[in-house]
């Protein structure tokens, strides 16, 4: 596979094969497929037919990886715990990523429920014979507990 390379080993190229790739890193293909397990930033999109592109950041974080596992000798839990000391996305911020998610779907859910609590007795009080007025004007009490399902979310892993 040919890639055009500049002076410093990079390409013009944003979108790169997991040939092309593993030949710029210096790795064979099977290892980046296993760095994708053992790395979640690692995730080149794929195609319709399962064909890996990986963008000019996967590149660098493959080099990044390569440089750490295979130049300074890190195993893959010591070179993901280097990646995460220096910013790099990890397991262990994803989950934190996925538990902050957790909880502001949980806040809009309960505020979603309150609003429809509060349009449902907005009704009421307009079915009751209430003119539109009178129903603006005066305040409605809204019992969210009453309404409100208990709230169960299933938050899907990533892979």
């Amino acid at each position: 596979m040919s890639c055009e390379l500049q002076e410093d080993g990079s390409s013009e190229r944003n979108h790169f094969k997991i040939g092309e790739v593993a030949d710029l890193v210096g790795v064979r293909p099977h290892v980046l497929r296993y760095w994708e397990q053992e790395f979640p930033a690692l995730r080149p999109k794929k195609t319709r037919g399962a064909h890996r592109h990986y963008s000019r950041a996967n590149l660098e974080l493959a080099r990044e990886i390569r440089a750490l596992v295979v130049d300074q000798g890190y195993s893959i839990a010591g070179a993901r715990r280097q990646l995460a000391a220096h910013g790099r996305s990890s397991a262990a911020s994803a989950a934190s990523a996925d538990a902050s998610l957790r909880v502001d779907l949980v806040a809009l859910r309960a505020e979603l429920t309150s609003l429809l609590s509060f349009l449902q007795s907005t009704d009421d009080v307009r079915a009751s014979g209430a003119s539109r007025e009178t129903a603006s004007d005066e305040p409605v009490a809204v019992d969210a507990s009453t309404t409100m399902a208990p709230v169960t979310m299933t938050v899907p892993r990533r892979r």
